[in-house]
This record gives structure tokens, C-alpha cells and sequence, in this order.
């Protein structure tokens, strides 16, 4: 059976969806709240290493605390990545992470690109 991990948020229908879709596959499956768990610095660069994108592209740039901490105007990667760190809502979801690479999980179909 294959392991995937899943960074899921339970608050988010398109994250629920992606897990559920997972579920009914029968996938041994590895679930990180990212909300609730302590994402590192090297988790981050990690995901995003495997996602191949930079830190904003990752990043929801609707929420709040983005324009709170005016990250429209940080070019820097490494503030971005411990922006996402102190604040994991910035977060994209969800997050699928199959044999060292990941997709984003909108729309759910990008899951079938790790298959």
C-alpha cells in the first residue's frame, strides 16, 4: 500500500474533500494539521522544494494576516517562509505529498498527477 501525507486543515471543505477522496482510494494516508502542528522551517522549504514553487506562490494572499503583515511588499524568501511558519493560515490547502513530490489539491483532480 502507499503512504501519502496529507497537510490538512478540518475547516476547509476542499481540504475535507481531498481527504475523503484519499479515503475512499483506501490509501494508507498520513494526516498533519498543519494548523495545530509546528511546521518547521525545513518542512517548509521541503514542500516547497517538491511543490516547485516559491514561498508566495504558496501562500493565500486573501487571508487577513497577509495584508496585516503587508507581505505584499516582502521579497524576501526566507521572511515568507517564517511568515507561513508563524501563521500557517497563509498556507495553501491541501497540501498531498506522495514519494518526494506534492500538488496542491485544487481541484481535487491535481491529486491524480501524483498517481
Amino acid at each position: 500500500m502507499e503512504e501519502i501525507t496529507i497537510w490538512h486543515n478540518p475547516r476547509c471543505s476542499k481540504s475535507r474533500d481531498a481527504l475523503n477522496h484519499l479515503q475512499e482510494k483506501k490509501i494508507a494516508l498520513g494526516v498533519i494539521k498543519y494548523l495545530d502542528a509546528k511546521l518547521t522551517k525545513e518542512d517548509m522549504k521541503e514542500v516547497l522544494q517538491m511543490l516547485n514553487m516559491s514561498a508566495r506562490e504558496l501562500m493565500r494572499t486573501k487571508e487577513d494576516i497577509y495584508k496585516e503583515l503587508n507581505l505584499k511588499d516582502e521579497n524576501d524568501e526566507e521572511k515568507l517562509i517564517e511568515a507561513m511558519i508563524n501563521n500557517p493560515k497563509l498556507i495553501e490547502r491541501p497540501i498531498i505529498i506522495k514519494d518526494g513530490r506534492a500538488v496542491i489539491a485544487r481541484p481535487l483532480e491535481k491529486i491524480n498527477e501524483l498517481f
